[in-house]
């Protein structure tokens, strides 16, 4: 059966899943142009059409499941409800216990940013807007009154470093630490950061 005919955008949205796909089975080293090309049965010419060289694809690869994963976040973050209850989806949602996108993708991402100029710019976008985004709602929280927090950047920078951390563990050190005591101690932080007992932080956010 003939191919159906793709708009060059809906072409490069194809490339840019398999692509993703190939990264979380095999990581940036290892993945191919013809890996690519192979899931989708096209040949090596049309993805270097698009994308001229492996590393472009990779960047633009990296860049697209961000867009993903930011705009699930502003959709937590845009809810019409309590910057406590907003927050705390936000952080379980994004922790390694959550369904945020794969972490193995994201540690394969940031091992091969250091060498990688254009994806530790990708990687560098995606972090900058995170962060952005949490310190947003945790002024809200504050100017409401829900709790008390002076520095609601640092708060934003030391929970998205604490989730990091706990990615790795989890994903490459599995059996070190347990999914639910992951999520006790993101608890923990979050209820830290914002000045609040954990039980009055999970009674808040209910």
């Amino acid at each position: 059966m003939a191919r159906v005919r793709l708009s060059v955008a809906e072409r490069r949205e194809e490339l840019l899943r398999a692509a993703i796909g190939q990264i979380e089975a095999r990581g940036v080293a290892a993945v191919r142009i013809a890996d690519v090309a192979a899931v989708l049965g096209v040949s090596n010419a049309l993805v270097l059409y698009h994308f001229s060289t492996k590393e472009n694809l990779v960047a633009a690869a990296f860049a697209r499941a961000a867009e993903d994963d930011l705009a699930r976040l502003r959709a937590l973050l845009g809810r019409r409800t309590t910057a406590v209850r907003r927050l705390r989806a936000a952080v379980r949602w994004y922790a390694p216990t959550g369904s945020a996108k794969g972490w193995r993708l994201w540690i394969e991402g940031w091992a091969a940013a250091v060498r990688e100029p254009a994806l530790r710019e990708v990687t560098r976008d995606l972090d900058r807007r995170w962060k952005a985004s949490l310190t947003a709602v945790v002024a809200e929280g504050v100017a409401a009154g829900e709790f008390h927090c002076p520095d609601p950047a640092g708060t934003a920078l030391r929970l998205t470093a604490y989730l990091d951390g706990l990615a790795v563990q989890l994903t490459c050190y599995g059996g070190t630490l347990s999914r639910t005591r992951a999520l006790e101690w993101v608890d923990d932080a979050l209820a830290r950061e914002l000045g609040l007992d954990r039980e009055a932080l999970t009674a808040a956010a209910r």
